[in-house]
């Protein structure tokens, strides 16, 4: 912890009584949550970016849209449009947001939505031609305005919340014992040969309710990267001199399943909207080489003049283990929302 956040602690005490009084008021109903009479899930994190909501949400996608008519709803965040888009061939990542955009290219099926008011987002959803039969929330775990019916709370190994304080001093949202909402959480981004024993500790050091559940799953990345006519295999790409370039949180994993001491690597805010001089910048340093980034970044810049030498790596969440105990669990809350 750096000295600049340790001389905030103060306020990171009134946010984080100010988050308590605000979650105890909606506790205790005085604050009003709305309920759906359709399954809503919600998936978010208690601490600000990178615990992999995106690979989350995606795993649920592929896992529900074979059985139902699935919706996404997302905030947004950095899109240039206001109140409730829904997503349509017209649709980018400016009108959308990068991941609701990327959502929207990989899984055409499904209806994928964007609103700051997730109340009305909903409400918006229920009234097209075609109605979802499941809704997952996007990053929605402090917006008690709705009332999800299963809450996925995930954290990242190297971050767990348990270890994590208010903002400023930390990167949490609100308190740890927000976590208390959750049905199901996740620890992302862990070692892939996570041993049991390291789950056990883990799972003793976040003291969760003996109802909730606790899943460990790895970032997988692909084999290949993908451009807009080529595919290349990471073996075939591994020693070549490249750009290596990342707008999310966390890039350091992204660079290291990639590169090799002849590569540069170019980092960029999370979410960040690239301008022409960013474009000039990235051109310049790359050359004639080829650049790869993230599948989050690629969608804001499939379209800009350095398509001709862009590629990205998707990337997916993975269980370590248990992962039927997790489709059980989502299913078991779907059957008894429409038993109910």
């Amino acid at each position: 912890m750096n000295l600049l956040r340790k001389l905030l602690f103060p306020f990171a005490i009134l946010y984080g009584f100010i988050t308590s009084i605000r979650n105890f008021l909606f506790d205790k109903d005085i604050l009003k949550s709305t309920s759906f009479d359709i399954p809503v899930i919600a998936v978010g994190n208690l601490s600000v970016g990178g615990t992999g909501k995106t690979p989350q949400i995606e795993y649920l996608i592929r896992f529900l849209s074979e059985k139902y008519k699935v919706a996404t709803l997302s905030r947004g965040y950095k899109r240039k449009s206001e109140g409730f888009v829904l997503a349509n061939e017209t649709s980018n990542a400016e009108i959308l947001g990068d991941e609701p955009f990327q959502f929207y290219q990989k899984f055409p099926n499904i209806h994928v939505a964007v609103d700051a008011d997730r109340t009305n987002g909903i409400a918006q959803l229920l009234t097209q031609k075609v109605k979802p039969e499941i809704i997952l929330l996007d990053d929605a775990y402090q917006h008690r305005k709705v009332k999800a019916g299963f809450y996925i709370l995930l954290t990242s190994y190297g971050d767990l919340y348990a270890d994590d304080f208010m903002l400023p001093t930390g990167n949490l949202r609100e308190s740890r014992s927000g976590a208390d909402r959750a049905n199901i959480v996740i620890v992302t981004k862990c070692p892939r040969d996570l041993s049991v024993e390291k789950q056990d500790e883990i799972n003793i050091k976040l003291n969760l309710n003996p109802s909730q559940q606790v899943f460990f799953t790895f970032i997988d990345y692909d084999d290949s990267i993908y451009g807009k006519e080529e595919i290349i295999t990471v073996s075939n790409i591994k020693n070549e001199s490249k750009l290596l370039l990342a707008g999310i949180a966390k890039p350091t994993p992204f660079f290291d399943y990639l590169k090799n001491e002849k590569d540069e690597c170019l980092t960029f805010p999370d979410h960040h909207h690239f301008s022409d001089s960013d474009l000039e910048t990235i051109q310049n340093k790359a050359k004639d080489k080829k650049i790869i980034t993230t599948e989050k970044d690629y969608v804001r810049l499939k379209e800009s003049k350095l398509v001709s030498q862009l590629y990205y790596l998707p990337i997916k969440s993975t269980f370590i283990n248990k992962r039927q105990d997790f489709d059980t669990a989502i299913l078991e809350y779907i059957r008894s929302e429409g038993e109910a």
